[in-house]
């Protein structure tokens, strides 16, 4: 069960994301266009669809290939969000002029350069929370002044890992080359799904009955069928059959394995979260550079002012490493999983470099608003870091 940085402050309760309008999420740019150039930088307002099925219809809509359109973020489906799409060799005039379902282009510039992930500073949120405490408000202010005071939790969370809740778990497999746990966690629990032909479907691969899971798996599980259509040609080459598998999804789920093991060490750090000691890997929030700390008392200064955090680890076999208790504390975390740095080093794109990440970010923006019995919770975050962290502090629901 979740710890929270606010557990002494009682949570507001609700629900968020009742509909797309109570959850509107605005990117932060990093640059504006310049005006000139051969990519079209066009803002869009997307409401109800994921990134990249709004990058599919822009590009069915303007004759571009998908891979050539830049984006700096990920955007969820559940809400509206405005974010900036690059389109190469496009007029302004021309994205002006689309009319697409469920997408609005607000603006549309040029620029030299194709938009690159990462290429944002932050997002900004606005969150509406219905069915609240009658002291929502309240309680929402105290957790944010916490929140502001030693920084968000930096968590990656439950959304990071797929609907199952269970991306890390193959990725885990997938590190350790144990391709049939990977196949069996691919194709999941019945118990974690509440669609019955889906749930029909797991439950046939169990009984060892694959053509008959191939048959129920409905036609949009694209990833699951092909697995399955190699296991019925050969039922026990599981190695084969996960090779099937994009090596886009394969370093998803290796990312998902890393972020969950992050949370694992910023779990255990959560109770010194805004301290760093002598031996952390610190992260300059000014412009992500991160240095070993030697002297703590000498650094605690800028720690308090938020200049530095400590960071902890996302994996890689050549990560950046820290010294004394924290080393400790992530070989521990490694050897739980029977790994070490070099298990993430594996062939080609699947290679895992790893990097450092902060143990917090910074809360900035921050309002609670009324209105006609709801709250609405405001605030900006910097890139790569999620408002369920925020929301979960202020509403202890999750």
């Amino acid at each position: 069960m979740q710890r929270y940085l606010t557990a002494e402050i009682p949570g507001t309760g609700g629900i968020i994301k009742g509909s797309p309008e109570d959850f509107l999420v605005e990117e932060i740019a990093a640059y504006e266009p310049s005006g000139q150039g051969e990519h079209c930088y066009a803002l869009i307002e997307k409401r109800g669809i994921a990134t990249l099925e709004a990058l599919r219809r822009l590009s069915k809509a303007l004759g571009v290939q998908e891979r050539d359109l830049g984006y700096a973020g990920m955007k969820d489906a559940v809400g509206v969000t405005r974010q900036t799409v690059s389109i190469p060799r496009v007029a302004p005039e021309k994205v002006l002029a689309l009319e697409i379902p469920g997408i609005t282009i607000i603006s549309a510039q040029l620029h030299g350069n194709k938009l690159r992930l990462g290429h944002l500073k932050g997002n900004r949120f606005r969150i509406r929370v219905r069915g609240a405490a009658p002291d929502a408000a309240a309680r929402a202010e105290e957790a944010i002044a916490i929140l502001c005071r030693r920084g968000v939790p930096n968590r990656f969370g439950s959304q990071r890992y797929g609907v199952q809740g269970n991306s890390h778990t193959i990725g885990a497999a997938l590190l350790r080359g144990d391709f049939r746990g990977a196949v069996d966690t691919l194709i999941g629990d019945p118990a974690a799904v509440s669609d019955e032909r889906w749930r029909l479907a797991i439950e046939a691969y169990r009984r060892g009955e694959i053509a008959e899971s191939l048959a129920i798996f409905p036609g949009h599980f694209r990833v699951e069928r092909e697995l399955l259509g190699r296991l019925v040609q050969r039922p026990d080459a599981f190695d084969r059959a996960f090779n099937s598998v994009q090596p886009r999804m394969k370093r998803l789920y290796l990312s998902a394995f890393q972020s969950s093991l992050f949370d694992r060490v910023l779990e255990m750090r959560l109770d010194r979260l805004e301290e760093v000691a002598a031996g952390d890997i610190a992260f300059k929030h000014e412009n992500g550079a991160c240095f070993l700390v030697k002297d703590a008392e000498a650094e605690s200064s800028r720690a308090q002012a938020f200049e530095i955090s400590a960071t902890g680890p996302m994996f890689g076999c050549t990560m950046m490493e820290p010294e004394g208790a924290q080393y400790e504390l992530e070989r521990e975390v490694l050897a739980a999983e029977t790994l070490t740095p070099a298990s993430f080093n594996l062939a080609g794109a699947l290679r895992m470099d790893g990097e450092r990440r902060p143990l917090r970010v910074q809360l900035t923006g921050a309002a609670v608003e009324e209105d006609a019995g709801d709250i609405i919770v405001s605030f900006a975050l910097p890139r790569g870091s999620y408002a369920t962290c925020v929301m979960s502090e202020i509403m202890k629901a999750g």
